[in-house]
């Protein structure tokens, strides 16, 4: 009997009920798709909600980044005014010594809360110092503190012995005593510490005064001129607090270092001043550590700057807006009329860069920072002189030497601060030209000692008005670069330097900051020192 039956090839399939193959992939394949759409779904659900955190915590990084306090402000406190520091005595050869004691303390800033603070002769700032062109100054500056520290005379030409940079470290218990000749203008110039690495912290605390040059030509000007009357110290610092304690640290995205949420004038919050006088004069000092200020009034009136940095314009220049960077000064009047009040008022700037550097960098922010109000009836002031003061910077021509400095975070011109290492040599009694560029995406300045210099050139134009004074700091917002003209007259030292260095001061602690000695014609530089904390100053 034959059999009949279907013939198959190995490897065809699987038998169906008609003895064929069915169609369709193994269960276990299916199965293994079915399970990697759920992980692709379930990633993508889970990169979605990250993508939604992440977006909403930039906007909440963004609208949370800029700060005012513009028209809220009760201006409820009356503006300090710092005393005048006497000469403790006077030297049989004219000498005026003055007294400096860094101490520590405690502030009520706001009523029944004590701020540990710093200050010089008190718990918080310090006194206002003042001589005349001529006088001969010593100042006998004792640290009572429990870390060294140092006082820089920010402006001042005097020599590099003397000059209170990182290489005149004051240890706690210590005495420094410099003392010097002054000759240069009329000023407004200031004193703060500099130690290296921890500038910041240290101007943060309290440690900052003003420093008045006078001079005869100055003094006969029909200028408003009674200190703490018609011609006010204004030394704006940004702050925050955190319960009684000031509050030091950086946001996230601050780059250029510490920004407060609100002001104080002078160590006082919320500051108003009575004024009786038609004109006043107010000299602007920036002693924040990173925040810039676009200084104006909420009335939008017209002011007069009369004085840069290194002492009065040539002339006065009417403007609505000046803007001043850490460690510049300016010097305004402004015209009051009787029982007004007005405002003076830090505004939004718009030249800090990209709208990322503007917004995390304090180019957003607005303030109102000092309220002046008139009395019902004031004192007339005599109209301000078309001429004020005879420049005494160079203007470029008979320079034998130009420098280029790039300001980085890395460093200027690449390289961190060394203190065993100077950077430039230059001959006593030339001129140079050094231009300075800032491409870095972010604000710096530019701050060097010893000298006062001319802003010959911004981005390759004349500059503006406000800048064609006496400056030893200039700002430099991203991708701006500034030509400067300076003379060399200091006493020549190859051991000692001066610093060039971004005023930001978290910057400069980086490293931004660079030495530079004066040498006598063919001289060449030492190796400075390095300074031990430890050891006791002269």
């Amino acid at each position: 009997m034959t059999t009949t039956g279907t013939t198959r090839k190995p490897g065809t399939g699987r038998t169906g009920e008609d003895g064929g193959r069915a169609a369709g992939p193994p269960a276990g394949r299916g199965k293994g798709r079915r399970t990697l759409k759920r992980v692709l779904f379930t990633l993508g659900a889970v990169v979605t909600v990250l993508l939604v955190l992440l977006g909403a915590g930039f906007a909440w990084l963004w609208t949370g980044a800029d700060t005012s306090t513009a028209g809220e402000t009760s201006f409820t406190e009356e503006l300090a005014i710092p005393p005048l520091a006497e000469p403790t005595r006077v030297e049989a050869d004219g000498t005026k010594v003055f007294d400096l004691a860094m101490r520590a303390g405690e502030k009520e800033f706001r009523p029944g809360r004590k701020t540990t603070t710093w200050g010089f002769n008190g718990d918080h700032l310090g006194p206002t110092l003042r001589a005349e062109r001529g006088d001969k100054v010593e100042v006998r500056v004792r640290n009572t503190l429990d870390e060294p520290s140092t006082v820089h005379w920010h402006g001042m030409h005097l020599p590099a012995r003397m000059d209170g940079g990182p290489h005149q470290m004051v240890a706690p218990g210590a005495t420094w005593t410099p003392h010097w000749t002054v000759d240069q203008p009329a000023a407004t110039l200031w004193y703060h510490p500099h130690p290296h690495g921890r500038t910041e912290k240290h101007v943060q605390r309290g440690l900052a005064g003003m420093f008045l040059l006078d001079d005869k030509r100055s003094s006969a000007l029909p200028l408003p001129k009674k200190y703490g009357v018609d011609d006010l110290p204004v030394i704006v610092q940004d702050v925050k607090f955190d319960g009684a304690r000031f509050d030091h640290g950086h946001r996230l995205m601050r780059n250029v270092g510490f920004l407060g949420d609100r002001t104080m004038v002078n160590g006082t919050l919320d500051p108003y001043r009575e004024v009786r006088d038609e004109l006043v004069r107010l000299r602007l000092l920036n002693a924040s550590t990173a925040r810039v200020y676009s200084f104006g009034f909420d009335d939008d009136r017209r002011y007069a700057q009369i004085a840069t940095d290194g002492g009065l314009l040539e002339r006065p220049v009417q403007t609505r807006r000046l803007q001043l960077s850490p460690g510049e000064r300016a010097e305004i009047v402004v015209r009051m009329r009787p029982g007004e009040r007005t405002t003076l008022r830090s505004f939004p700037q718009d030249n800090y860069g990209d709208a990322w550097n503007t917004r995390f960098g304090g180019g957003d922010d607005s303030f109102d920072i000092l309220q002046l109000r008139a009395a019902t009836t004031l004192r007339p002031s005599p109209a301000l002189p078309g001429r004020l003061g005879e420049l005494e910077v160079p203007d470029g021509s008979e320079a034998v030497r130009a420098r280029h400095f790039d300001l980085k975070m890395s460093g200027i011109n690449g390289r961190k601060m060394a203190m065993d290492r100077v950077d430039e040599t230059v001959t006593q009694g030339t001129t140079e030209t050094w231009t300075v560029r800032n491409t870095n995406g972010m604000p710096h300045n530019f701050h060097v000692h010893d000298v006062q210099f001319r802003v010959l050139e911004v981005n390759g134009e004349a500059p503006p008005a406000h800048l064609r004074g006496a400056k030893d700091t200039v700002f430099l917002p991203n991708d701006t670069t500034v030509k400067l003209a300076m003379r060399f007259d200091g006493q020549p030292d190859p051991d000692t330097p001066y610093m060039y260095h971004c005023h930001l001061l978290y910057h400069e602690d980086l490293g931004m900051m660079g030495q530079f000695v004066v040498v006598e014609k063919g001289g060449r530089a030492g190796r400075p020192d390095l300074p031990d904390d430890a050891h006791a100053a002269h």
